[in-house]
């Protein structure tokens, strides 16, 4: 007879999607009827000030005012005798903070949605000599050197093709499982949602195109002046939402088109249900909340390095347009918005999407525990 599942569960604050996959895993989990104390952790509070500043506080300032030196540094690292400055580091910055939640919470499984928790957590286990399931969760569509952790014992991955890029990584097969990248399961429960009546429920129109700007959970898209420009001036009216960096709230008319700037909000699964287009960037969550609506999408400025390569992602498959040019914008967006290139675009990314993918996580877990 089991007790409890005891998770923890770890992410880490480079933007919001390593948060939202984990609270999709450990929903879903609940939802299996296992009873589960599940302890959320971001893994950057283990860490020092300095030593958040050197990670999170260089990632945000490259991302901002240096994106090809994080290119650089995405480049360089993706080999498999990477230096060991980096590598090292994995399994020591954060150790005693989480030295000190496995102790506490004696956890049958740590499940981690970013590499270095990974790693960090197979150094706490021989360190303390616990016995628990280290599980990664991956949330992009393409496999850096450093998703492939020789140190987990299951890799959860999004598609067959980051499958085989894990085994060329030197990962045993029988760790990896394809499961796609969990989300809400608000999203699945949008599928074939009738669209005017979502866009009612939002004052907003059902007869103009409804574009949705992609701009990452931390609002830092350096795109998106330019985006509105160029959405401005269609020559065809449209709706555009601008949610995350939103300047101020409320609606105004820019051009050809009616800006709603929301900011946060808790309707986002409606709203992307009832969008007919996302343009910005191609975070890993964004890509599978879109696929499992089948909205298409049309790319500019993704973040350099896993973004760029979730693109090429979507790109190969039909279902998404990357402007790789700023004059390259308009001209993309008016090709996914004539009504049989939509209609194209949007089959290709609802072929792509896995809307069950957080319960393809937590059955994976369950079953490498013995619990299924």
């Amino acid at each position: 007879m089991h007790g409890p599942l005891r998770a923890l569960i770890l992410s880490a604050s480079f933007g919001n999607g390593h948060h939202q996959a984990n609270d999709a895993v450990g929903r879903a989990l609940e939802a299996t009827g296992t009873p589960v104390e599940a302890h959320h952790t971001d893994f950057l509070t283990y860490l020092s000030a300095a030593e958040r500043a050197i990670t999170a506080g260089t990632y945000a300032l490259w991302l901002k005012h240096a994106p090809g030196m994080y290119r650089a540094f995405y480049n360089w690292t993706d080999r498999e005798n990477e230096p060991s400055v980096v590598t090292g580091s994995f399994r020591a910055l954060g150790l005693r903070g989480l030295r000190r939640d496995v102790q506490r919470l004696r956890p049958e499984v740590v499940v981690s949605s970013y590499p270095s928790p990974t790693a960090l957590a197979d150094a706490a286990r021989r360190q303390l000599g616990q016995n628990y399931l280290n599980a990664l969760v991956v949330t992009d569509y393409r496999i850096h050197h450093h998703w492939a952790r020789p140190d987990a014992d299951v890799l959860m991955v999004p598609t067959a093709q980051a499958r085989e890029e894990m085994i060329r990584w030197r990962i045993p097969e029988e760790r990896i499982e394809v499961t796609g990248i969990p989300i809400a399961a608000a999203y699945r429960a949008l599928i074939g949602a009738d669209r005017a009546a979502l866009r009612a429920r939002h004052s907003l129109w059902a007869d103009q195109p409804l574009i949705l700007i992609s701009g990452g959970g931390t609002g830092a898209f350096r795109a998106q002046g330019r985006v509105l420009h160029e959405l401005s001036n269609l020559g065809r009216p449209v709706q555009v939402l601008v949610m995350a960096g939103a300047r101020g709230r409320g609606v105004e008319q820019l051009g050809s088109a009616t800006i709603h700037r929301l900011g946060f909000s808790t309707a986002f699964p409606e709203l992307l249900a009832a969008s007919d287009l996302v343009v910005g960037k191609a975070g890993g969550l964004t890509v599978a909340e879109a696929t499992t609506l089948g909205i298409p999408l049309v790319i500019h400025e993704p973040i350099p390095g896993q973004e760029e390569h979730n693109a090429l992602y979507l790109e190969r498959h039909g279902a998404a347009l990357w402007a790789r040019q700023p004059d390259a914008l308009r001209v993309a967006v008016l090709r996914a918005l004539d009504s049989s290139e939509h209609a194209r675009m949007s089959a290709a990314s609802a072929a792509l999407g896995v809307p069950d993918a957080a319960d393809r996580v937590a059955a994976t877990l369950l079953r490498r525990l013995g619990r299924a």
